[in-house]
């Protein structure tokens, strides 16, 4: 059932006008010469009245519709449902949860749908419109949202497979898998559970070896789904993790840890026959971090992840010693060492990274020359300054960035400038972001799919190029990446402990992003023009703008499509520091259109009354 106020709250609302008719009108007679499929009104339990539907009259079964159960209810208890409880559409909608279908006769995955979900509130991603939709949970009420379809799924696994780790023990023909820009890395256990499934995806092989399969293309995909990828020659599992676009997807490899982003078209449904045995068994992949070096205390430095990457993912196998486990964090704690150096805790791969001259390269250096177990702060300390100082500065230039030209970039390879409408005419456009009148972005709309195209490309070319070190320098373009998307920017400014502070060209928002996430921007993604066009409002007096004017005009503006009529452009060398001054006008009512400036004048005539 939906929740809110045409929903639930209405459905509430009218279940406490019908007891309050129905226990009040004791002329209301009961329903008489009922059919199957009639509507009716049911005097339930806890004296509560509700809507139903007459599923079999051999034994009184109905179907209470807002709520969606069934229930065996005496003759006498059921009542004509008059006509005003009619208009309220009926509350219980039928769906199915997405990737848990084939398993609906499953027991043990019924028992843990019902025991997730029931009588809980949740967030709904709806995978297409039906009779009956797909759909898939989202968990919302803590710090992270956890995929409902996603953690019921795990109910199938085999409990004979599952590897569990004792603290203290030791393990050998161990294999590091994949090592993350944190520190954190997953290994491979020998174990029952991965032997089953070197078996099974060998028959996945031969399958697909002797059979075209277009029927099983991936035509839905969705967070959580768990279908299968070419990799290095065999097939893998992965589960899908982010869906950027249409083409373009971040999946994590089941058995690796390894996060990539692949296309859609590259993925394939697991066939069915083979569908229970590959999802019964669980992840072999094994999240660890190395003890002693907590990945929570900030970022490790390039150099000391390449020197681990290099250490561990050259060398075939390794021993492990498990220090603790982390249920909370689903991390488990382990000293690492070459097989000729088991169980040498002084050789251990513990104690070389520490040792190893790999952390003088910033200032938030978390491994200090202290005893083991302390850590420095100064660095983190110097960061959170320079962001918090840097900060003034970016609103400032956010908002004065029309008077506040960069200097001149090279024209070499860049980009032509944006084509404008003539003076006068009309153009739609898509605002971005706004400041408030003085200063907001606009995109023209006609160019939003070639923007979007352009994106994805960024995200596919980008998620498989080789991380190199970049030589950054200030008012030069790079592609940078920021929260899972790759962006066309320009270097504001190089701040202290490894942050930029950078422009996006398309969008025309100024972001801080760490160095490592900044790479050079190829000459494939030079040839669209920059989309992001810097604007003010014509028709109101260019001014100190208060907070209340600003909200005011960003609601009216922010995020929507509108049509500009320019008045003026204002050329500048470089085609992001140019700004037009327009006329913005809202052409989504039926009624009139609604010119922004008019808005926003008489807005500012009643703040000013109210001041």
């Amino acid at each position: 059932r939906y929740v809110g106020k045409d929903y639930s709250s209405a459905q509430e609302q009218m279940e406490d006008d019908m007891k309050a008719f129905y226990s009040q009108n004791s002329t209301v007679s009961r329903a008489q010469s009922l059919s199957i499929g009639q509507f009716v009104a049911v005097h339930a339990e806890e004296d509560a009245w509700l809507r139903a539907r007459i599923l079999s009259l051999e034994d009184n079964r109905v179907c209470y519709v807002d709520h969606g159960f069934t229930e065996f209810v005496e003759s006498n208890s059921v009542y004509k449902l008059q006509k005003q409880f009619h208009s309220l559409p009926f509350q219980a909608a039928k769906c199915k949860l997405a990737g848990l279908e084939v398993f609906c006769d499953d027991p043990v995955l019924v028992k843990t749908v019902e025991s997730q979900t029931c009588s809980k509130i949740f967030a709904v991603e709806m995978l297409e419109k039906s009779d009956i939709p797909r759909l898939v949970l989202y968990d919302t009420s803590g710090e992270d949202d956890i995929n409902i379809n996603a953690t019921c799924l795990k109910a199938l696994y085999d409990k004979s497979l599952e590897l569990h780790l004792q603290v203290d023990a030791l393990y050998t023909n161990v294999r590091v898998t994949s090592v993350f820009s944190d520190g954190s890395l997953y290994c491979q256990v020998p174990s029952k559970g991965l032997s089953r499934l070197s078996e099974i995806l060998q028959k996945l092989e031969d399958y697909f070896h002797y059979k075209q399969t277009p029927e099983l293309n991936v035509s839905l995909p969705f967070c959580g789904k768990i279908c299968l990828f070419p990799s290095k020659g065999k097939w893998a599992r992965v589960e899908i993790r982010i869906i950027h676009t249409r083409r373009a997807l971040d999946v994590q490899f089941m058995d690796t840890g390894t996060v990539a982003t692949v296309k859609v078209s590259e993925l394939k449904e697991i066939p069915p026959q083979f569908l229970r045995e590959v999802i019964a068994i669980p992840p072999q992949a094994i999240k660890c971090c190395l003890a002693d070096l907590p990945p929570n205390t900030g970022m490790w430095t390039p150099d000391a992840v390449l020197w681990l990457r290099g250490t561990v993912m050259n060398c075939p196998e390794f021993s492990m010693k498990v220090a603790k486990q982390d249920g909370s964090k689903g991390i488990t704690h382990i000293y690492l060492f070459a097989p000729e150096n088991f169980p040498d805790m002084d050789h251990s791969i513990n104690r070389q990274i520490k040792k190893a001259d790999l952390w003088k390269h910033q200032k938030d250096v978390f491994l200090s020359a202290a005893p083991s177990g302390t850590t420095s702060t100064k660095g983190t300390s110097d960061a959170v300054s320079a962001l918090q100082l840097s900060s003034g500065r970016l609103e400032k230039s956010f908002s004065d960035s029309a008077r506040e030209p960069s200097s001149a970039v090279s024209s070499i390879d860049m980009p032509p400038p944006l084509p404008l409408s003539k003076t006068g005419e009309l153009m739609d456009v898509y605002v971005s972001v706004a400041c408030h009148p003085g200063h907001f972005i606009v995109q023209p709309w006609k160019e939003l799919h070639n923007l979007e195209a352009l994106m994805e490309e960024m995200i596919l070319h980008y998620s498989r190029a080789e991380e190199k070190p970049v030589n950054i320098e200030k008012n030069k373009l790079y592609a940078a990446k920021i929260e899972n998307q790759w962006y066309r920017v320009i270097i504001k400014g190089i701040l202290r402990n490894g942050f930029l502070s950078v422009y996006e060209l398309d969008y025309g928002k100024h972001e801080f992003v760490s160095i490592e996430k900044v790479q050079p921007l190829t000459d494939t993604f030079r040839k669209l023009p920059f989309q992001a066009i810097a604007a003010q409002l014509a028709g109101v007096k260019s001014q100190q703008w208060s907070e209340e004017a600003s909200i005011v005009f960003r609601n009216l503006v922010e995020k929507k499509p509108l049509v500009a009529q320019i008045q003026a452009v204002n050329e500048s060398t470089n085609s992001w520091d140019r700004k037009i001054v327009t006329f913005l006008v809202d052409t989504s009512h039926p009624d009139t259109d609604i010119w922004i400036h008019d808005f926003v004048s008489q807005s500012f005539v009643e703040f000013s009354k109210d001041a």
